[in-house]
Protein backbone atom coordinates (compact mmCIF):
# COMPACT_ATOMS: atom_id res chain seq x y z
CA UNK A 1 0.00 0.00 0.00
CA UNK A 2 1.34 3.47 -0.92
CA UNK A 3 1.87 6.50 1.26
CA UNK A 4 -1.00 8.48 -0.30
CA UNK A 5 -2.76 5.90 -2.43
CA UNK A 6 -4.52 2.88 -0.98
CA UNK A 7 -6.16 0.07 -2.94
CA UNK A 8 -8.73 2.49 -4.35
CA UNK A 9 -7.05 5.88 -4.72
CA UNK A 10 -6.20 8.57 -2.18
CA UNK A 11 -8.88 8.87 0.48
CA UNK A 12 -9.55 10.63 3.78
CA UNK A 13 -11.75 13.11 5.61
CA UNK A 14 -12.23 16.02 3.21
CA UNK A 15 -10.63 19.32 4.23
CA UNK A 16 -8.86 17.58 7.12
CA UNK A 17 -6.88 14.63 5.79
CA UNK A 18 -7.66 15.15 2.11
CA UNK A 19 -7.08 18.90 1.96
CA UNK A 20 -7.39 21.31 -0.94
CA UNK A 21 -3.63 21.74 -0.85
CA UNK A 22 -3.09 17.99 -1.19
CA UNK A 23 -5.68 17.74 -3.97
CA UNK A 24 -3.90 20.52 -5.86
CA UNK A 25 -0.59 18.74 -5.41
CA UNK A 26 -2.06 15.48 -6.69
CA UNK A 27 -3.41 17.28 -9.76
CA UNK A 28 -0.06 18.92 -10.41
CA UNK A 29 1.93 15.72 -9.88
CA UNK A 30 -0.45 13.64 -12.02
CA UNK A 31 0.01 16.05 -14.94
CA UNK A 32 3.78 15.93 -14.47
CA UNK A 33 3.80 12.14 -14.56
CA UNK A 34 1.77 12.23 -17.77
CA UNK A 35 4.16 14.78 -19.24
CA UNK A 36 6.99 12.36 -18.49
CA UNK A 37 5.29 10.06 -20.97
CA UNK A 38 5.88 12.59 -23.76
CA UNK A 39 2.46 14.23 -23.66
CA UNK A 40 3.16 17.92 -24.24
CA UNK A 41 -0.18 19.30 -23.03
CA UNK A 42 -2.16 16.60 -21.21
CA UNK A 43 -5.95 16.57 -21.46
CA UNK A 44 -7.59 15.39 -18.26
CA UNK A 45 -11.28 14.86 -17.51
CA UNK A 46 -12.68 15.08 -13.98
CA UNK A 47 -15.86 13.48 -12.66
CA UNK A 48 -17.29 13.66 -9.15
CA UNK A 49 -19.97 12.25 -6.88
CA UNK A 50 -22.57 14.22 -4.94
CA UNK A 51 -20.63 14.97 -1.72
CA UNK A 52 -20.57 18.57 -0.53
CA UNK A 53 -16.77 18.53 -0.67
CA UNK A 54 -16.56 17.26 -4.26
CA UNK A 55 -16.94 20.74 -5.79
CA UNK A 56 -14.18 22.09 -3.55
CA UNK A 57 -11.76 19.28 -4.41
CA UNK A 58 -12.66 19.47 -8.09
CA UNK A 59 -11.57 23.12 -8.16
CA UNK A 60 -8.34 22.34 -6.33
CA UNK A 61 -7.40 19.43 -8.61
CA UNK A 62 -8.25 21.44 -11.72
CA UNK A 63 -6.08 24.31 -10.47
CA UNK A 64 -3.16 21.96 -9.91
CA UNK A 65 -3.53 20.44 -13.36
CA UNK A 66 -3.79 23.81 -15.10
CA UNK A 67 -0.78 25.22 -13.23
CA UNK A 68 1.51 22.76 -15.00
CA UNK A 69 -0.13 23.18 -18.40
CA UNK A 70 -2.82 20.48 -18.53
CA UNK A 71 -6.24 21.20 -20.02
CA UNK A 72 -9.20 20.09 -17.89
CA UNK A 73 -12.70 18.94 -18.84
CA UNK A 74 -15.31 18.86 -16.05
CA UNK A 75 -17.88 16.08 -16.50
CA UNK A 76 -20.06 17.01 -13.53
CA UNK A 77 -21.63 14.27 -11.40
CA UNK A 78 -21.04 10.85 -12.96
CA UNK A 79 -20.37 7.30 -11.75
CA UNK A 80 -16.75 6.22 -11.41
CA UNK A 81 -17.09 3.71 -14.30
CA UNK A 82 -18.30 6.57 -16.52
CA UNK A 83 -14.89 8.26 -16.14
CA UNK A 84 -13.14 4.95 -16.91
CA UNK A 85 -15.25 4.56 -20.07
CA UNK A 86 -15.19 8.16 -21.28
CA UNK A 87 -11.45 8.76 -20.86
CA UNK A 88 -10.77 6.00 -23.37
CA UNK A 89 -13.76 6.66 -25.63
CA UNK A 90 -13.00 10.39 -25.95
CA UNK A 91 -9.23 10.03 -26.28
CA UNK A 92 -8.19 11.88 -23.12
CA UNK A 93 -4.81 11.37 -21.48
CA UNK A 94 -6.18 10.75 -18.00
CA UNK A 95 -9.37 10.75 -15.98
CA UNK A 96 -9.88 11.64 -12.34
CA UNK A 97 -12.84 10.67 -10.19
CA UNK A 98 -13.56 12.51 -6.95
CA UNK A 99 -15.37 10.10 -4.64
CA UNK A 100 -15.03 8.09 -1.46
CA UNK A 101 -17.29 5.38 -2.83
CA UNK A 102 -19.37 3.79 -0.03
CA UNK A 103 -17.93 5.94 2.79
CA UNK A 104 -19.94 8.64 4.64
CA UNK A 105 -20.16 12.16 3.24
CA UNK A 106 -17.32 13.61 5.34
CA UNK A 107 -14.87 11.39 3.45
CA UNK A 108 -13.74 11.93 -0.10
CA UNK A 109 -11.18 10.46 -2.44
CA UNK A 110 -9.26 10.82 -5.68
CA UNK A 111 -9.00 8.00 -8.21
CA UNK A 112 -6.89 8.40 -11.34
CA UNK A 113 -7.36 6.52 -14.61
CA UNK A 114 -4.93 6.25 -17.51
CA UNK A 115 -5.89 6.97 -21.10
CA UNK A 116 -6.90 3.32 -21.58
CA UNK A 117 -9.44 3.57 -18.77
CA UNK A 118 -7.51 1.49 -16.27
CA UNK A 119 -6.50 2.73 -12.84
CA UNK A 120 -2.94 3.95 -12.50
CA UNK A 121 -0.46 1.12 -11.85
CA UNK A 122 1.49 1.12 -8.60
CA UNK A 123 4.65 2.51 -10.20
CA UNK A 124 2.89 5.63 -11.49
CA UNK A 125 1.15 6.18 -8.16
CA UNK A 126 4.55 5.91 -6.50
CA UNK A 127 5.93 8.56 -8.87
CA UNK A 128 3.11 10.90 -7.87
CA UNK A 129 3.75 10.20 -4.20
CA UNK A 130 7.46 10.88 -4.63
CA UNK A 131 6.81 14.24 -6.33
CA UNK A 132 4.49 15.32 -3.51
CA UNK A 133 6.15 13.81 -0.45
CA UNK A 134 9.82 13.67 -1.43
CA UNK A 135 9.90 16.65 -3.81
CA UNK A 136 11.82 14.56 -6.33
CA UNK A 137 10.78 16.93 -9.11
CA UNK A 138 10.14 20.67 -8.91
CA UNK A 139 6.77 21.51 -10.52
CA UNK A 140 7.13 23.73 -13.59
CA UNK A 141 5.56 27.18 -13.46
CA UNK A 142 3.44 27.80 -16.56
CA UNK A 143 2.52 31.35 -17.48
CA UNK A 144 0.57 33.10 -20.22
CA UNK A 145 -0.78 30.82 -22.89
CA UNK A 146 0.95 27.81 -21.38
CA UNK A 147 -1.48 27.70 -18.44
CA UNK A 148 -4.13 25.00 -18.83
CA UNK A 149 -7.75 25.75 -19.69
CA UNK A 150 -10.88 24.50 -17.85
CA UNK A 151 -14.04 23.65 -19.79
CA UNK A 152 -17.20 21.74 -18.82
CA UNK A 153 -19.36 19.26 -20.73
CA UNK A 154 -21.94 17.40 -18.70
CA UNK A 155 -23.56 16.05 -21.86
CA UNK A 156 -20.98 13.24 -21.94
CA UNK A 157 -23.05 11.60 -19.20
CA UNK A 158 -25.46 10.62 -22.00
CA UNK A 159 -22.65 8.81 -23.87
CA UNK A 160 -22.07 6.65 -20.81
CA UNK A 161 -25.79 5.91 -20.36
CA UNK A 162 -26.06 4.87 -24.00
CA UNK A 163 -23.01 2.62 -23.64
CA UNK A 164 -24.62 0.69 -20.77
CA UNK A 165 -27.94 0.59 -22.60
CA UNK A 166 -26.27 -1.10 -25.59
CA UNK A 167 -24.94 -3.96 -23.43
CA UNK A 168 -28.47 -5.32 -23.00
CA UNK A 169 -30.02 -7.81 -25.38
CA UNK A 170 -33.48 -7.11 -24.02
CA UNK A 171 -36.09 -4.56 -23.07
CA UNK A 172 -37.40 -5.31 -19.57
CA UNK A 173 -41.00 -4.16 -19.82
CA UNK A 174 -42.17 -7.13 -17.75
CA UNK A 175 -39.81 -6.41 -14.83
CA UNK A 176 -40.89 -4.39 -11.81
CA UNK A 177 -37.80 -3.21 -9.96
CA UNK A 178 -36.64 -0.73 -7.34
CA UNK A 179 -33.31 1.07 -7.51
CA UNK A 180 -31.55 2.56 -4.48
CA UNK A 181 -29.19 5.19 -5.82
CA UNK A 182 -27.52 5.91 -2.44
CA UNK A 183 -28.16 9.63 -3.05
CA UNK A 184 -24.99 9.43 -5.10
CA UNK A 185 -23.79 9.36 -8.68
CA UNK A 186 -26.39 6.86 -9.88
CA UNK A 187 -29.06 9.47 -9.09
CA UNK A 188 -27.90 11.25 -12.25
CA UNK A 189 -27.84 8.22 -14.56
CA UNK A 190 -29.97 5.30 -13.33
CA UNK A 191 -33.42 6.91 -13.85
CA UNK A 192 -32.75 7.57 -17.54
CA UNK A 193 -30.95 4.25 -18.13
CA UNK A 194 -33.51 1.88 -16.63
CA UNK A 195 -36.54 3.73 -17.96
CA UNK A 196 -34.95 3.58 -21.40
CA UNK A 197 -34.57 -0.18 -20.90
CA UNK A 198 -38.32 -0.35 -20.36
CA UNK A 199 -38.35 -1.56 -16.77
CA UNK A 200 -41.14 -0.49 -14.43
CA UNK A 201 -38.96 1.44 -11.99
CA UNK A 202 -39.26 2.83 -8.50
CA UNK A 203 -36.42 4.93 -7.13
CA UNK A 204 -35.42 5.44 -3.52
CA UNK A 205 -32.57 7.52 -2.07
CA UNK A 206 -32.36 9.38 -5.36
CA UNK A 207 -32.41 12.96 -4.06
CA UNK A 208 -28.82 13.96 -3.20
CA UNK A 209 -28.34 17.07 -1.08
CA UNK A 210 -24.57 16.93 -0.57
CA UNK A 211 -24.63 15.24 2.82
CA UNK A 212 -27.04 12.30 2.48
CA UNK A 213 -24.82 10.17 0.20
CA UNK A 214 -24.71 6.59 1.58
CA UNK A 215 -26.66 7.74 4.66
CA UNK A 216 -28.76 4.72 5.69
CA UNK A 217 -29.15 3.80 2.03
CA UNK A 218 -27.34 2.21 -0.88
CA UNK A 219 -25.36 -1.00 -0.97
CA UNK A 220 -24.14 -0.65 2.62
CA UNK A 221 -27.64 -0.18 4.10
CA UNK A 222 -30.11 -2.46 2.35
CA UNK A 223 -32.95 -2.44 4.91
CA UNK A 224 -35.08 0.21 3.18
CA UNK A 225 -34.73 -1.47 -0.21
CA UNK A 226 -35.58 -4.90 1.21
CA UNK A 227 -38.72 -3.54 2.83
CA UNK A 228 -39.75 -1.62 -0.28
CA UNK A 229 -39.36 -4.59 -2.63
CA UNK A 230 -41.44 -6.88 -0.41
CA UNK A 231 -44.17 -4.33 0.36
CA UNK A 232 -44.61 -3.41 -3.31
CA UNK A 233 -44.37 -7.01 -4.60
CA UNK A 234 -41.51 -6.22 -6.98
CA UNK A 235 -39.33 -8.66 -8.93
CA UNK A 236 -36.03 -7.32 -7.59
CA UNK A 237 -34.20 -4.41 -6.05
CA UNK A 238 -30.78 -3.02 -6.97
CA UNK A 239 -28.62 -0.97 -4.62
CA UNK A 240 -25.61 1.07 -5.72
CA UNK A 241 -22.96 2.75 -3.61
CA UNK A 242 -22.04 6.44 -3.70
CA UNK A 243 -20.08 6.34 -6.96
CA UNK A 244 -22.09 3.46 -8.48
CA UNK A 245 -19.18 1.13 -9.11
CA UNK A 246 -20.69 -1.66 -7.03
CA UNK A 247 -24.07 -3.38 -6.78
CA UNK A 248 -25.93 -5.55 -4.30
CA UNK A 249 -29.34 -7.02 -5.14
CA UNK A 250 -32.50 -7.93 -3.29
CA UNK A 251 -34.78 -10.71 -4.50
CA UNK A 252 -38.59 -10.64 -4.47
CA UNK A 253 -38.67 -12.01 -0.91
CA UNK A 254 -36.25 -9.40 0.39
CA UNK A 255 -33.19 -11.66 0.55
CA UNK A 256 -29.81 -10.09 -0.16
CA UNK A 257 -27.96 -11.26 -3.27
CA UNK A 258 -24.35 -10.24 -2.78
CA UNK A 259 -21.40 -10.04 -5.16
CA UNK A 260 -20.53 -13.73 -4.77
CA UNK A 261 -24.01 -14.78 -5.85
CA UNK A 262 -24.02 -12.26 -8.69
CA UNK A 263 -20.76 -13.76 -9.99
CA UNK A 264 -22.19 -17.27 -9.67
CA UNK A 265 -25.40 -16.32 -11.53
CA UNK A 266 -23.63 -14.49 -14.35
CA UNK A 267 -20.68 -16.87 -14.75
CA UNK A 268 -22.99 -19.86 -15.10
CA UNK A 269 -25.10 -18.02 -17.67
CA UNK A 270 -21.99 -16.95 -19.60
CA UNK A 271 -20.72 -20.54 -19.62
CA UNK A 272 -24.06 -21.75 -20.93
CA UNK A 273 -23.80 -19.22 -23.78
CA UNK A 274 -20.17 -20.08 -24.53
CA UNK A 275 -19.03 -16.60 -23.44
CA UNK A 276 -17.06 -17.55 -20.31
CA UNK A 277 -13.49 -17.49 -21.62
CA UNK A 278 -11.39 -20.35 -20.27
CA UNK A 279 -14.42 -21.28 -18.14
CA UNK A 280 -12.95 -19.22 -15.30
CA UNK A 281 -14.14 -16.60 -12.83
CA UNK A 282 -11.79 -14.49 -10.70
CA UNK A 283 -12.75 -14.05 -7.05
CA UNK A 284 -10.99 -12.86 -3.88
CA UNK A 285 -9.87 -14.35 -0.58
CA UNK A 286 -13.06 -12.90 0.96
CA UNK A 287 -15.35 -14.82 -1.40
CA UNK A 288 -17.62 -17.33 0.31
CA UNK A 289 -16.65 -21.00 0.34
CA UNK A 290 -20.06 -21.61 -1.23
CA UNK A 291 -18.99 -19.78 -4.39
CA UNK A 292 -15.97 -22.03 -4.73
CA UNK A 293 -18.21 -25.07 -4.31
CA UNK A 294 -20.71 -23.68 -6.85
CA UNK A 295 -17.96 -23.18 -9.42
CA UNK A 296 -16.67 -26.73 -8.95
CA UNK A 297 -20.18 -28.18 -9.33
CA UNK A 298 -20.80 -26.22 -12.56
CA UNK A 299 -17.49 -26.85 -14.31
CA UNK A 300 -16.19 -23.35 -13.68
CA UNK A 301 -12.61 -22.73 -12.60
CA UNK A 302 -11.92 -20.01 -10.06
CA UNK A 303 -8.81 -18.02 -9.31
CA UNK A 304 -8.43 -16.09 -6.06
CA UNK A 305 -6.72 -12.73 -5.52
CA UNK A 306 -6.16 -10.25 -2.72
CA UNK A 307 -9.13 -8.05 -1.82
CA UNK A 308 -9.44 -5.07 -4.14
CA UNK A 309 -10.98 -4.80 -7.59
CA UNK A 310 -7.61 -3.69 -9.01
CA UNK A 311 -6.13 -7.10 -8.12
CA UNK A 312 -9.10 -8.91 -9.62
CA UNK A 313 -8.70 -6.87 -12.80
CA UNK A 314 -4.94 -7.50 -12.98
CA UNK A 315 -5.57 -11.25 -12.86
CA UNK A 316 -8.28 -11.03 -15.50
CA UNK A 317 -6.09 -9.03 -17.86
CA UNK A 318 -3.04 -11.24 -17.34
CA UNK A 319 -4.94 -14.46 -18.03
CA UNK A 320 -7.67 -13.47 -20.48
CA UNK A 321 -10.64 -13.97 -18.16
CA UNK A 322 -13.85 -11.97 -18.62
CA UNK A 323 -15.68 -11.98 -15.28
CA UNK A 324 -14.46 -11.39 -11.77
CA UNK A 325 -15.32 -9.51 -8.65
CA UNK A 326 -15.80 -9.20 -4.94
CA UNK A 327 -18.42 -10.18 -2.40
CA UNK A 328 -18.94 -6.45 -1.74
CA UNK A 329 -20.49 -6.02 -5.17
CA UNK A 330 -17.60 -4.89 -7.37
CA UNK A 331 -18.15 -7.07 -10.44
CA UNK A 332 -16.14 -6.62 -13.64
CA UNK A 333 -17.50 -7.69 -17.03
CA UNK A 334 -14.41 -7.22 -19.17
CA UNK A 335 -16.34 -7.60 -22.42
CA UNK A 336 -18.07 -4.30 -21.63
CA UNK A 337 -16.02 -2.39 -19.06
CA UNK A 338 -12.60 -2.24 -17.45
CA UNK A 339 -13.75 -1.52 -13.92
CA UNK A 340 -16.59 -2.50 -11.63
CA UNK A 341 -19.88 -0.94 -12.71
CA UNK A 342 -23.02 -1.30 -10.61
CA UNK A 343 -25.47 -0.27 -13.32
CA UNK A 344 -23.88 -2.54 -15.91
CA UNK A 345 -24.05 -5.39 -13.40
CA UNK A 346 -27.75 -4.75 -12.76
CA UNK A 347 -28.43 -4.88 -16.49
CA UNK A 348 -26.56 -8.20 -16.78
CA UNK A 349 -28.49 -9.72 -13.86
CA UNK A 350 -31.79 -8.63 -15.42
CA UNK A 351 -30.60 -10.20 -18.65
CA UNK A 352 -30.06 -13.58 -16.96
CA UNK A 353 -33.52 -13.37 -15.39
CA UNK A 354 -35.04 -12.64 -18.79
CA UNK A 355 -33.05 -15.32 -20.61
CA UNK A 356 -33.72 -18.11 -18.12
CA UNK A 357 -37.25 -17.14 -17.09
CA UNK A 358 -36.21 -17.62 -13.46
CA UNK A 359 -36.72 -15.26 -10.57
CA UNK A 360 -33.70 -13.71 -8.91
CA UNK A 361 -34.38 -15.86 -5.84
CA UNK A 362 -34.36 -19.06 -7.93
CA UNK A 363 -31.06 -18.06 -9.55
CA UNK A 364 -29.44 -17.04 -6.25
CA UNK A 365 -30.57 -20.17 -4.40
CA UNK A 366 -28.46 -22.32 -6.71
CA UNK A 367 -25.43 -21.26 -4.64
CA UNK A 368 -25.19 -22.49 -1.05
CA UNK A 369 -23.86 -19.86 1.34
CA UNK A 370 -21.54 -20.98 4.12
CA UNK A 371 -22.01 -19.02 7.36
CA UNK A 372 -19.53 -16.15 7.42
CA UNK A 373 -18.99 -13.62 10.20
CA UNK A 374 -16.80 -10.54 10.22
CA UNK A 375 -15.82 -7.89 12.73
CA UNK A 376 -14.21 -4.61 11.75
CA UNK A 377 -11.77 -3.53 14.45
CA UNK A 378 -10.74 0.12 14.48
CA UNK A 379 -6.97 0.40 14.98
CA UNK A 380 -4.27 3.05 14.88
CA UNK A 381 -2.36 3.77 11.66
CA UNK A 382 0.73 2.20 13.23
CA UNK A 383 -1.41 -0.76 14.24
CA UNK A 384 -2.31 -1.37 10.59
CA UNK A 385 1.40 -1.66 9.79
CA UNK A 386 2.08 -4.05 12.69
CA UNK A 387 -0.92 -6.31 12.09
CA UNK A 388 0.64 -9.00 9.90
CA UNK A 389 3.68 -9.46 12.16
CA UNK A 390 2.12 -9.37 15.62
CA UNK A 391 2.88 -12.71 17.34
CA UNK A 392 -0.19 -12.74 19.59
CA UNK A 393 -2.54 -12.17 16.65
CA UNK A 394 -0.80 -14.93 14.73
CA UNK A 395 -1.16 -17.29 17.70
CA UNK A 396 -4.89 -16.51 18.02
CA UNK A 397 -5.43 -17.19 14.32
CA UNK A 398 -3.50 -20.47 14.44
CA UNK A 399 -5.50 -21.65 17.45
CA UNK A 400 -8.79 -20.87 15.67
CA UNK A 401 -7.65 -22.64 12.50
CA UNK A 402 -6.76 -25.71 14.56
CA UNK A 403 -10.23 -25.74 16.12
CA UNK A 404 -12.00 -25.34 12.76
CA UNK A 405 -9.95 -27.95 10.95
CA UNK A 406 -11.17 -28.54 7.37
CA UNK A 407 -14.66 -27.20 8.09
CA UNK A 408 -13.81 -23.51 7.93
CA UNK A 409 -11.21 -20.81 7.48
CA UNK A 410 -9.86 -17.63 9.11
CA UNK A 411 -8.87 -14.41 7.37
CA UNK A 412 -7.43 -11.34 9.10
CA UNK A 413 -6.68 -8.45 6.76
CA UNK A 414 -6.01 -4.73 6.87
CA UNK A 415 -8.48 -2.42 5.12
CA UNK A 416 -7.00 -0.66 2.11
CA UNK A 417 -9.06 2.49 2.64
CA UNK A 418 -9.84 2.87 6.37
CA UNK A 419 -8.05 2.47 9.76
CA UNK A 420 -9.59 -0.97 10.23
CA UNK A 421 -8.54 -4.59 10.55
CA UNK A 422 -11.17 -6.99 9.26
CA UNK A 423 -11.49 -10.34 11.03
CA UNK A 424 -13.47 -12.88 9.00
CA UNK A 425 -14.30 -16.50 9.80
CA UNK A 426 -16.25 -18.95 7.71
CA UNK A 427 -17.55 -22.44 8.38
CA UNK A 428 -20.57 -24.66 8.78
CA UNK A 429 -20.84 -24.18 12.56
CA UNK A 430 -22.10 -20.60 12.91
CA UNK A 431 -21.94 -20.46 16.71
CA UNK A 432 -18.35 -21.65 16.70
CA UNK A 433 -17.15 -19.14 14.13
CA UNK A 434 -18.94 -16.30 15.93
CA UNK A 435 -17.12 -17.23 19.16
CA UNK A 436 -13.73 -17.54 17.47
CA UNK A 437 -14.21 -14.29 15.51
CA UNK A 438 -14.96 -12.37 18.72
CA UNK A 439 -11.89 -13.84 20.41
CA UNK A 440 -9.54 -12.90 17.57
CA UNK A 441 -11.09 -9.43 17.25
CA UNK A 442 -10.46 -8.77 20.92
CA UNK A 443 -6.79 -9.71 20.54
CA UNK A 444 -6.50 -7.39 17.53
CA UNK A 445 -8.15 -4.57 19.49
CA UNK A 446 -5.80 -5.01 22.45
CA UNK A 447 -2.67 -5.22 20.33
CA UNK A 448 -3.26 -2.59 17.65
CA UNK A 449 -5.38 0.22 19.05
Amino acid sequence: MGRLFGTDGARGVANSELTCELAMQIGRAAAMVLADENIARPRVMIGKDTRMSSDMLESAIAAGLCSVGADVLLLGVVPTPAVAYLVREKGYDAGIMISASHNPCEYNGIKIFKSDGYKLPDELEEKIEAIILDETVVPPVRIGGEVGRVTADESMREDYIYHIYRTSDYIFADKRIALDCANGSASYTAPELFRRLGAQCSFISCEPDGVNINANCGSTHLENLQKYVVEHHLDAGFAFDGDADRLLCVDNEGNVVDGDKIIAICAKDMKRQGKLKKDTAVITVMSNMGLRKFCEENGIRHESTKVGDRYVLENMLSNGYVIGGEQSGHVIFLDFANTGDGQLTAVQVLGVMKRTGKTLKELADEMEVFPQVMQNVRVSNMGKIRCDKDPEIRAAVEEAEKELGDSGRVLVRVSGTEPLVRVMLEGRDEKLIEKLCAEIAEVVRERLL
